[in-house]
Parts: structure tokens; C-alpha cells; sequence
């Protein structure tokens, strides 16, 4: 653990030593502000609550996180400080969880950030707040999801570009894969298994349950096993480079 806390704070600190912090907050601030005001309609809506600010947040995701995670392993791969960190004396998954959180805990900051959207609801009328809460612990359970996919497909290359692409199309993948769009598709010929498979892959469907205030223990369970899933996919990846 103690090793697992030095990479964490490694990386946290090093998003603040370069500008990316900043774009990406102010980015990501900015965009949130015109998806819910003037794409949501939060004061035509005329009603006290965040649905329009939440219900976005899988599509800015798809962009914003990619960009955070194709960082994480493919820059050390490119300044080749990926072998000096595999040569110090920690466990691969103490670096890969260590850097991950550290991701993770940065996006949580932004996310954190748009506390005043909150408070102005709260002025404004009278609203769920336990709905509320349930959504932004959704969403940032969200944001978990994408990195966690992000960061291993960042440890196959060390072209940042790349990644980011790649992860978004993975992410994206994920995200549909519950509309009919794609379950019709399958519909025709594959098994009824492997549809509700495919469906139950989807952040939308998860998310969606979460933020309308109903937080179940399958979603819960979704997010744990996918973000597990790819964590342990990222350090099986670390570790072949390790090897290799």
C-alpha cells in the first residue's frame, strides 16, 4: 500500500506540473454549463432537480476521460520512463492501481467542481438531493469505467493518439451496446443470452438506473467487475512489457 501511495502521488502531482489540468477542467466545466443550459434546457425545464446536467455526461465522458487516460502508460512508454519505473521495487499492480487512482481521483476533482450547479437548484426550488447524490456517485462511477478501459488500452502503445482513439471507440462500443440500434442487430439470429449479455454491457442502462435516484446492486456490481476487469487487463499488459 505504501508503494501504491508513492505512485499516487506521483502522477497527481505531475497533472498540475504541466497545463493539462487546467484545459481539462475548464473544459470540461465549460462544457458541462452549455450541454445543461442551452442543449438541456435546465431553466426551461422549470423543474428543481439536475436531470438535464447528468443525462450528458456519458457522451462528454466518451471524450474527456480518453483524453485523461491515454497518458497514463503511453507517455512513459514514450519518454521511456515506463523501464525505470518497472525496475523500482513495487508490485506491477501497486504502479497500475496506484496511477489509475490518481486518474481517477483528478477526474472526481472535476466533477467535484460543478458544485454550484447544485447549490443554484437548491436556490432555485426544492430538490431530491438524494437523487442528486445518487447521480453524481453514478457518474463518477462512470468516469471509473471509461478510465479503467482507457488505461489498459494506453499500456498497448505509446502513441497517445492512439489510445485516445482506440479508447474511444471501445468506450463507445460499451456505451451503445443496450440500444436497439445494436440489440437488433443481434436479434435476428443470435441466442436470447447473449443479447441480454450484450445489453447489460451498457453505461447507459446503468447509468440511467443511477441517476433517476435508484441505486441497485447490480450496477454497483457492473461498474466493480468492469473496472477490475480492465485493471487487471492493465497489468497483465504492464507486466508482458516487463518480461518482454
Amino acid at each position: 500500500m505504501r508503494e501504491m501511495k508513492a505512485v499516487f502521488q506521483r502522477e497527481f502531482q505531475g497533472y498540475f506540473v504541466t497545463p493539462l489540468a487546467y484545459v481539462f477542467i475548464v473544459v470540461f466545466l465549460f462544457s458541462t454549463g452549455i450541454f445543461t443550459f442551452y442543449v438541456g434546457g435546465f431553466f426551461e425545464l422549470g423543474r428543481a432537480e439536475l436531470q438535464a446536467f447528468f443525462v450528458f455526461h456519458p457522451w462528454l465522458y466518451l471524450f474527456l476521460i480518453p483524453a485523461i487516460a491515454m497518458r497514463l502508460w503511453a507517455e512513459e512508454r514514450k519518454t521511456g520512463t515506463l523501464e525505470l519505473l518497472l525496475t523500482l521495487p513495487i508490485p506491477i499492480w501497486a504502479a497500475v492501481v496506484g496511477k489509475y487512482l490518481a486518474a481517477w481521483a483528478f477526474a472526481g476533482m472535476a466533477l467535484a467542481l460543478t458544485f454550484p450547479i447544485w447549490l443554484t437548484v437548491n436556490v432555485l426550488g426544492n430538490p431530491d438531493n438524494g437523487v442528486i447524490v445518487a447521480s453524481y456517485v453514478g457518474s463518477l462511477l462512470m468516469a471509473g469505467g471509461y478510465l479503467a478501459i482507457g488505461s489498459a488500452i494506453s499500456a498497448t502503445t505509446s502513441n497517445q493518439v492512439v489510445a485516445f482513439v482506440v479508447s474511444v471507440v471501445v468506450c463507445f462500443l460499451f456505451m451503445v451496446s443496450g440500444l436497439p440500434l445494436v440489440l437488433d442487430f443481434f436479434s435476428g439470429w443470435a441466442p436470447q443470452f447473449l443479447i441480454d449479455t450484450i445489453a447489460s454491457l451498457s453505461f447507459l442502462t446503468h447509468f440511467d438506473a443511477v441517476r433517476k435516484g435508484v441505486i441497485d446492486m447490480r450496477d454497483l456490481v457492473f461498474f466493480a467487475a468492469l473496472i477490475s476487469f480492465w485493471l487487471f487487463v492493465n497489468i497483465v499488459l504492464v507486466d508482458a512489457r516487463r518480461a518482454g
